[in-house]
């Protein structure tokens, strides 16, 4: 029962600070205005609020909500809304798991369970609407759970699809779909968290501008192998050894990629860079990622400009070497005096 409420104070979090929101884009637009200056049609461009939905749910229950769609575009357009599955997917080609809404799986049972309230107040699988300019819809939806509901994590997506599409002078044709990404957290049996850390390293790397500049970067690979969702964090921390200030992973959030939300049975990056890290000296870097109960941390010294670093020593070498010669000689006339 204590882990369900950590969960549910967690997403709750997540919601405030508004983390992962990139993962599925929320506005499209065209542009207005042709390369050549001729006039474009009117953008098809729509917005849905919010883009987070986290519920507690138990089985044999219906669970009501609602979410808005705004018509930000100049025409009146029409709107199909549906659920659709919220998984991922493995791309043998980029070895990695991409985002897939066609995918059901065991965690995506909830697709199922959602309905949408119609103009003439009946509730069904799909609903259409229409939206005039400037103007803002109210979607009703409800979760109906089966006597039966599995442990752990259920994700759906509501998307806001337009049937209304726009084609511009030069032929391209515009159409949106946002959506909401539901997160259902079952009060029936036991929450797992259960997590695999992977691929941990710390590299270095070389920017080529105006300015050249070696970036540190920590990056690692998390598997949900449980039943719910959690969030995984990374903390890059740089310590100067011979050189300038250091770095470290803000608190604050603002690295997105540093603090990832991940559901079952997805792998997914949790990386940071220091992308303005000095041109010389020697570091520590220190790459820390919390995933469930697991925490891994993996450690690297830094050469940064190695072959300026040597040609100091060098240099250093060389003048401790004319020293001692130095030191050497007048030893030696002091004896030769006291001799005579």
């Amino acid at each position: 029962m204590k882990r369900k409420c950590l969960s549910a104070l967690v997403f709750v979090l997540m919601l405030s600070f508004g983390v992962g929101s990139s993962l599925i884009k929320t506005t499209y637009a065209d542009e207005e205005g042709g390369s050549d200056g001729s006039a474009e049609a009117p953008a098809t461009s729509i917005s849905l609020t919010p883009v987070y939905s986290v519920m507690q749910i138990s089985s044999d229950s219906t669970y009501t909500d609602s979410f808005e769609v705004k018509n930000d575009g100049g025409n009146k357009i029409e709107i199909e809304v549906y659920a659709a599955p919220y998984s991922y997917v493995y791309s043998e080609n980029e070895d990695a798991y991409k985002l897939g809404f066609n995918k059901e799986n065991n965690f995506t049972q909830i697709t199922r369970w959602i309905s949408f309230k119609d103009n003439g107040g009946s509730w069904s699988k799909k609903a259409k609407y229409e939206i005039d300019p400037n103007n803002t819809l109210k979607v009703e939806y409800k979760v109906t759970t089966p006597k039966d509901i599995p442990a752990g994590g259920q994700y759906a997506v509501l998307f806001a699809h337009t049937l209304t599409s726009t084609t511009s002078a030069s032929g391209i044709k515009t159409e949106a779909s946002p959506g909401l990404i539901i997160y259902g957290h079952s009060n029936e049996g036991e929450a797992k968290i259960q997590a695999e850390i992977s691929d941990m390293k710390i590299e270095q790397s070389v920017t080529d501008g105006e300015n050249t500049r070696n970036n540190f970067s920590g990056f690692a690979k998390v598997k949900n192998t449980g039943n719910i969702d959690f969030f995984a964090e990374g903390k890059l921390k740089v310590e100067p050894i011979i050189g300038g200030a250091g770095y470290e992973t803000p608190n604050d959030n603002s690295k997105a990629k540093a603090r990832v939300s991940i559901i079952p049975e997805a792998e997914l990056t949790v990386s940071d860079e220091w992308e303005e890290s000095p041109s010389f000296g020697i570091y520590k870097a220190t790459w820390t990622i919390k995933a469930g109960e697991q925490t891994q941390t993996v450690e690297k010294i830094i050469f940064v400009n190695p072959l300026l670093f040597v040609f100091i020593i060098i240099i250093l070498l060389t003048i401790i070497a004319i020293w001692i010669i130095v030191i050497s000689r007048r030893r030696k006339e002091r004896r030769s005096r006291l001799a005579v």
